[in-house]
């Protein structure tokens, strides 16, 4: 009888301590998962916000050559190419924007990419160079305060 028992107690210890080998394994993989697809999203978003900066930026350098080219009476440089290049870098940036609006989870950071595409597009419609200059500098700083508003969501 003794043995009997002993065999039960053995069993049974050996399928408590299973279970609960199983349990910490099991909660040990859920935490590396959910790790993992923690630092793939920021991974992601350093990655979308960082490509929307500099798409930005881009569009802004061809708006701004554009602008010189058409304000300084050398229309022989407002080609077809330049014009399409400066619709290029406008899909560009708008796919950049779409990209970060779409793994940001805030709202305030989805309303200012929007608001900056906004600015940047406005340097086409300048009417003077102080308007220009005006144009540029809150440009420029447009994209300064996305990447400060979009820093904390990447730490």
């Amino acid at each position: 009888m003794e043995a009997v028992l002993a065999s039960v107690i053995a069993v049974l210890g050996t399928v408590l301590g299973s279970g609960v080998t199983h349990a910490f394994q099991r909660r040990s993989a859920d935490r590396s998962e959910q790790f993992a697809r923690t630092e793939r999203l920021r991974q992601e978003r350093i990655d979308a916000y960082c490509a929307y900066a500099g798409a930005l930026l881009n569009y802004r350098r061809v708006l701004v050559q554009r602008w010189f080219v058409q304000h300084e009476n050398r229309p022989d440089e407002d080609t077809p190419e330049l014009r399409e290049h400066v619709y290029e870098l406008r899909y560009a940036a708008q796919e950049a924007m779409f990209r970060a609006q779409m793994l940001s989870d805030d709202p305030a950071l989805v309303e200012l990419s929007e608001r900056l595409l906004a600015h940047v597009t406005e340097l086409h419609h300048a009417g003077d160079r102080d308007r220009l200059d005006e144009l540029r500098e809150r440009s420029r700083q447009g994209v300064r305060d996305f990447i400060a508003a979009a820093t904390p969501h990447v730490r």
